[in-house]
């Protein structure tokens, strides 16, 4: 989700939109600077919600000087994007504050909860594994949505989640796409001898059914191909379990920037066979630097991937990967319609849906109530 909120100030300081980002930092501190207000608090004895993610569990202690701060900015509505610390504090200040606030559902965590509690308890009786699963999830989904419900209106990435959430919150719910920078990535040609390269991004943990790589290696190998390569870029409780398993594997930890850029340039093929994903922004990624992808049912239906066309969306992920191994001009053609689809998801276009989603929702009597009686009035983003 931290692309998304980078993404979404980088819109709002280009247009000149007042926008207020309440987040963890090195130090507790505010900063204003033209339109934008970064307000930081300090994070001190934390636990791990994830690999990259961090909780503190004494969070609120900054509850009323960050209220101070986002009081003093008069927003119209507050925005939290998941169920952290910070999104907590969001709830909180919205309620002590008086403003709507918006919950944003970016990640099925209850999913993963169940799918983390099936591999600490691998070894147990299926029996035992599964009703441990399962009460995870349905545990974890009844306190995700005792924060949701909370919210005024809600936005998710997806139609299906979009109708889940109405159906569970009873709250008016509107979809949020996601977007990709085209500008960043380029179609670029690569050299005919050398390793097909299969790539992946993100985490390698069990939610995102990463071991399928193991069974696609095998399959790649059974089919006699053998001048192929793996290529996983990023990290997580998965890794080392992978890495004794795969012969063909490269693990080059997370990377950002250009080298991320790169990694992407160098793929023949992106591979995502997680189920969980609410829409894996990756996916994108790799399509706007020309890379056909490969991907589970589940995914390719939350991002619109049309298949055969900008690649394939099957169980199967070998049969999909071995078709675009044995054909260079379906690389391309594929290639070329997975970039042209990316055109649509522009990041700009994204946010300039989400303040109409804004003014949309402002029209709904059940939020419009919530309204204070002269807040700042909501400019419009200018036009392109």
């Amino acid at each position: 989700m931290g692309t998304v909120c980078r993404e979404f100030a980088a819109f709002a300081e280009h247009r000149g939109l007042p926008f207020c980002c309440v987040r963890g930092g090195p130090e507790t501190q505010v900063t204003r600077a033209g339109s934008m207000t970064t307000v930081e608090l300090k994070r001190g004895v934390t636990f791990s919600v994830d690999k990259e993610v961090r909780c503190d569990p004494f969070f609120a202690r900054h509850r009323y000087w960050a209220m101070e701060q986002v009081e003093a900015f008069r927003p119209d509505l507050i925005q939290i994007v998941g169920p952290s610390d910070i999104g907590v504090m969001g709830f909180w200040v919205s309620k002590h504050l008086g403003v709507p606030m918006v919950g944003s559902w970016h990640t099925n965590l209850h999913e993963y909860a169940c799918r983390r509690i099936r591999k600490v308890l691998r070894a147990t009786p299926p029996a035992v594994r599964d009703r441990a699963a399962d009460t995870a999830e349905r545990l974890g989904l009844r306190a995700l949505m005792v924060l949701y419900r909370r919210s005024h209106f809600l936005i998710a990435p997806n139609r299906t989640m979009v109708d889940f959430l109405r159906e569970r919150t009873g709250r008016p719910t509107y979809l949020m796409k996601h977007g990709v920078d085209t500008a960043r990535f380029s179609l670029r040609q690569k050299p005919a001898d050398r390793e097909f390269c299969i790539g992946w991004v993100g985490r390698l943990t069990p939610e995102k059914n990463v071991r399928a790589f193991v069974e696609l290696e095998r399959r790649l190998l059974a089919a006699g191909e053998r001048d192929f390569r793996l290529l996983l870029v990023g990290d997580g409780s998965e890794r080392e379990w992978l890495r004794r398993h795969l012969q063909r594997a490269a693990f080059p930890g997370f990377l950002h920037g250009e080298q991320l850029d790169d990694a992407f340039a160098r793929m023949d093929a992106f591979v995502f066979p997680s189920r969980t994903d609410t829409f894996g922004l990756v996916i994108l990624e790799a399509m706007a630097s020309g890379v056909p992808v490969v991907l589970s049912p589940e995914a390719g239906a939350c991002i619109g991937i049309r298949h055969g066309v900008e690649g394939f969306c099957s169980d199967d992920l070998a049969e999909g990967v071995l078709s675009l191994m044995r054909s260079r001009d379906l690389r391309q053609s594929m290639g070329a319609a997975a970039q042209r689809f990316t055109r649509a998801h522009t990041w700009d276009g994204v946010f300039e849906d989400l303040y109409q989603t804004y003014d949309t929702a402002f029209q709904n009597p059940e939020v419009r109530c919530y309204q204070r009686v002269g807040s700042r009035p909501r400019p419009a983003p200018a036009p392109q």
